[in-house]
């Protein structure tokens, strides 16, 4: 017999984790119904041509593909499977995957549903997606993502809304130290026509996108690796090393120098960096979560403008939250023109930072109060009665459903974590009392059913 395991990548949840987690997305429902966004849900598997070159090479090929029902290799390309050329294999035995975002499918969505819509359209989505990315700390391959869209708008005052939204959501989940990290791809357009490489414009922004994982010397060697020239990767890594030793004003004041006189699209992108900036610090956002960074590119290719990344500087994690501007994402699905922007709260990733830093709250918490023994059978209608009580006014009870030795019963009060156990025995009701027991002190005081429920509610706070 096998031992029971979980894929790579994948893990279970217990009551406690599971606790948590439902905390944290509450925390986040609220917020985003409390800017306008509505809630939508969307298949788990999306038509394989739906996700295929969404995502930039890297990302086309971490997306899971699903295998064809019945006989998959009755109709596979059978030139493909003797030459070993997975590539062309995948598209005759394969046509459906495991969406890899939620960004892409909202956008077949949006186009399946516009006539239902009312655009502006804000949406919220917490689903689960899957990438076959390496199995790592903070990495997995079955994750959730919070997601919060705009779509339907130009206006920079939508990006304001999602970086207000990053700043209240993570400071209410307690979030310690996060840096709300920004940069716009009009930008890192300007700098690729300023250095002549405007049609290595995917490779170059991979590469970059990658200097906070692998450093400048693996940027370099990356960006020789694909090709670009001696004195192009030379000029890239001066400026950008210089950048990034700056602090953001000094940076984005010398990603302008770069660019060429009259571009007018790099010209006008800092203009709105400049604005967001200014109104972000006006909306409440701390000056020191507000950071430029000339280096981040968000590798995926539906991003045309601003972009965001959440970062916590000493976590042992990377960025746990992202997003930004596609001025055409439902172009790919033949509705063309219509700009959206959104963000994504990794909720994985968020939860493993709470929990490094031991952050997590009691109101998180969801074990029961309190429990009710049952010393006899007698004493059955009393403990079904007090259990009513106790869950009418909202203090979370379990009855114990046997009758068993008081001891048994108290070891699994404390295996629960319950704050106060119930007892009731022949005394008790002659006396037509409770004794309550503190399982944090040990101490126990009798009380009529009534004044025991009001004494718990108050030492809980409720």
């Amino acid at each position: 017999m096998s031992k029971p395991s979980t894929p790579k990548g994948t893990r279970d949840f217990g009551p406690l984790i599971m606790a948590r987690r439902n905390w944290m997305f509450g925390v986040m429902r609220k917020a985003f119904e409390r800017y306008g966004f509505e809630p939508i849900e969307t298949p788990a598997m999306e038509n394989l041509q739906t996700l295929i070159g969404k995502y930039g090479e890297e990302g086309d090929q971490l997306i899971f593909k699903i295998l064809n029902n019945g006989d998959y290799l009755n109709k596979a390309n059978e030139e493909a499977l003797e030459s070993r050329d997975s590539k062309a294999l995948t598209s005759s035995i394969s046509k459906k995957a495991l969406r890899y975002d939620l960004t892409v499918p909202f956008a077949r969505f949006v186009v399946m549903s516009r006539n239902d819509l009312a655009f502006p359209f804000r949406r919220y989505q917490m689903q689960t997606v899957w990438r076959g990315d390496r199995p790592g700390k903070g990495r997995y391959q079955e994750f959730t993502q919070c997601d919060a869209d705009i779509i339907g708008s130009d206006s920079i005052l939508n990006e304001l809304d999602l970086i207000m939204l990053f700043h209240e959501v993570l400071s209410e989940l307690g979030v310690p130290g996060y840096e709300i990290v920004f940069n716009d791809r009009r930008l890192l357009n300007g700098v690729a026509r300023a250095c002549g490489i405007e049609e290595q414009f995917q490779d170059f922004t991979v590469a970059l996108d990658k200097w906070d994982k692998i450093g400048s010397d693996g940027v370099r060697k990356e960006l020789e690796e694909r090709g670009f020239s001696e004195v192009t990767v030379d000029q890239l890594m001066k400026l950008f090393a210089v950048l990034a030793s700056t602090d953001s004003s000094q940076r984005l004041a010398g990603m302008k120098a770069m660019f060429i006189e009259g571009d007018d699209e790099a010209n006008a992108a800092f203009a709105e960096v400049v604005e967001l900036i200014a109104m972000a610090k006006a909306s409440g956002v701390p000056v020191a979560q507000l950071l430029f960074d000339p280096t981040l590119a968000r590798g995926l290719d539906y991003y045309t403008g601003v972009i965001l990344e959440v970062r916590v500087p000493d976590a042992p994690i990377g960025s746990i939250c992202g997003g930004g501007r596609y001025a055409d994402l439902t172009g790919i699905f033949g509705w063309e023109g219509v700009s959206g922007v959104g963000i994504s709260f990794g909720a994985d990733r968020i939860y493993d930072v709470l929990e490094h830093y031991d952050a997590f709250p009691l109101e998180a918490m969801t074990q029961p109060h309190a429990l009710v023994v049952q010393l006899d059978e007698e004493g059955r209608n009393d403990a079904l009665h007090a259990t009513q009580h106790l869950r009418a006014a909202c203090v979370r009870t379990v009855l114990y459903p046997d009758v068993v030795k008081l001891k048994k019963q108290l070891k699994y009060a404390a295996e629960l974590n319950v704050n106060f156990v119930f007892i009731s025995g022949a005394d008790e009701r002659s006396k037509a009392v409770w004794t309550v027991r503190n399982m944090r002190n040990g101490e126990q005081i009798q009380f009529p059913l009534e004044e025991a429920v009001s004494f718990v509610s108050s030492e809980l706070n409720f």
